[in-house]
């Protein structure tokens, strides 16, 4: 299919890896990048030309984590509406977890993801590390990786044997992609509803310590020590998890982590009146480990934002607390979350931001590196900073709701993306 041919004029242009961060003109032919510069004029006859003034253009967003549903519950969502989600929230690519109906356990449910792809939006499965999500097998994750897989998960789920996640990590070097680890003892959050501590108590609900993250992650970056392999923390949620994986790094392990926005921006103070939208997993914890989640992200300890992107239906999730199911949509919020609460709050600058959210997912999953390259397809994101918008799940491109966000006033929002060359407006129209 061919590619555009698009003039970006007069953007500001973010690119870390080229140490670009001013405006700049950026010229894509047949959906290739074919020149970038402070000023370019007379375009060839055919090309679009877009006025970026006062907007900002990145290298493609990349989400790390995210939940399609598809095969199973595509009630919920599927490949073809988590795509449109993500172009409406500036996303080039995803990477989806395995937790769907059956399971991505084998090349087959690899091949069948990859074959719903639209071209909105890159998808990239992710394979679970044991059979049916189980503790006994490891899946064949060798014939996953040949079939697109681009990294191993059971995430919904800890991968609670250490012997099966020693040997995954082990297994995995010789394709040198890494597990992304769920961290969670379940004998630790056992029945757990919320973060412990005093407002649990006030509330009725049972705890979960933070301790049930920390245990597993010290584990994990143990057994990467040990097996020479790279582990990824997922959803890193509080203050004990960041200082793990900080002291890892400092012992040259091979570790890397990611946070969501909701870490970031709120507290178990969201679930006061027993709000179920804030049911998450791992939960949501005190303003101190939020203060000590950003500052992990300001220092380089947590190396991604990722959304986690979990959609639920209403019948589902608009329930009692206790019998609500964990997660939130958050493809089409991150960018304004981000933005809002760590750009514009002076947590990160603009060009640690796109690290975050562009560079080190894609260098981490080696799904292209992250830059604006002459000669290679276009993948850019086109955001306006100084947008002013509310949260309306009803506007939402996801087939599902489930945000505790709803009616939040944030700051940035997606233009458009270019995908592999192709141009993809906010919510997939092309």
């Amino acid at each position: 299919m061919q590619g555009c041919n698009l003039l970006v004029k007069g953007g500001r242009v973010i690119d870390p890896l080229n140490g670009r961060d001013g405006v700049f003109d950026i010229l894509i032919a047949d959906g290739d990048i074919k020149q970038i510069a402070p000023r370019i004029d007379n375009p060839a006859s055919g090309t679009d030309v877009i006025d970026a003034a006062g907007l900002v253009v990145t290298p493609g967003l990349c989400d790390m984590h995210v939940h399609l549903r598809e095969p199973g519950r595509e009630d919920e969502e599927t490949v073809e509406s988590g795509s449109r989600a993500a172009a409406a929230g500036g996303f080039t690519a995803v990477a989806c977890m395995p937790n769907t109906q059956p399971v991505c356990d084998n090349q087959g449910i690899v091949r069948l993801v990859k074959s719903r792809q639209t071209g909105r939006c890159a998808v990239h499965p992710v394979g679970a590390v044991t059979k049916n999500l189980g503790d006994e097998e490891l899946a064949e994750m060798g014939d996953m990786r040949l079939s697109g897989a681009v990294a191993f998960s059971n995430d919904g789920r800890p991968v609670a044997s250490a012997n099966l996640m020693r040997r995954a990590l082990d297994y995995l070097r010789m394709f040198d992609v890494p597990v992304i680890s769920h961290c969670e003892d379940l004998a630790l959050s056992a029945d757990g509803l919320m973060n412990e501590g005093p407002l649990a108590t006030r509330l009725g609900l049972r705890g979960i310590p933070n301790a049930a993250e920390a245990v597993m992650a010290y584990r994990d970056v143990q057994l990467a020590a040990l097996t020479g392999g790279r582990v990824h923390i997922a959803h890193v949620s509080c203050a004990e998890t960041v200082e793990v994986v900080r002291q890892a790094k400092q012992r040259g392990t091979r570790v890397t982590a990611e946070t969501c926005p909701h870490y970031c921006v709120l507290t178990e103070d969201a679930v006061i009146g027993y709000k179920e939208m804030a049911r998450v997993n791992p939960p949501l914890r005190s303003e101190a480990d939020r203060r000590a989640v950003v500052e992990g992200l300001a220092d380089g300890t947590i190396d991604c934002i990722a959304s986690d992107h979990a959609p639920h239906s209403s019948e589902e999730k608009e329930v009692e607390f206790d019998q609500a199911p964990c997660g939130m949509v958050g493809l089409e919020t991150s960018l304004a979350l981000c933005w809002t609460h760590l750009v514009l709050a002076k947590v990160l600058t603009p060009s640690q931001l796109v690290e975050k959210m562009a560079v080190n997912p894609r260098a981490i999953l080696k799904i292209g590196n992250g830059t604006m390259e002459i000669g290679q397809p276009a993948d850019l994101t086109v955001f306006d900073p100084a947008a002013s918008w509310t949260v309306d799940p009803a506007a939402f491109q996801s087939k599902s709701r489930n945000t505790p966000f709803a009616g939040m006033t944030l700051s940035g929002r997606a233009v458009l993306t270019v995908v592999g060359g192709r141009v993809v407006r906010p919510g997939g129209r092309e």
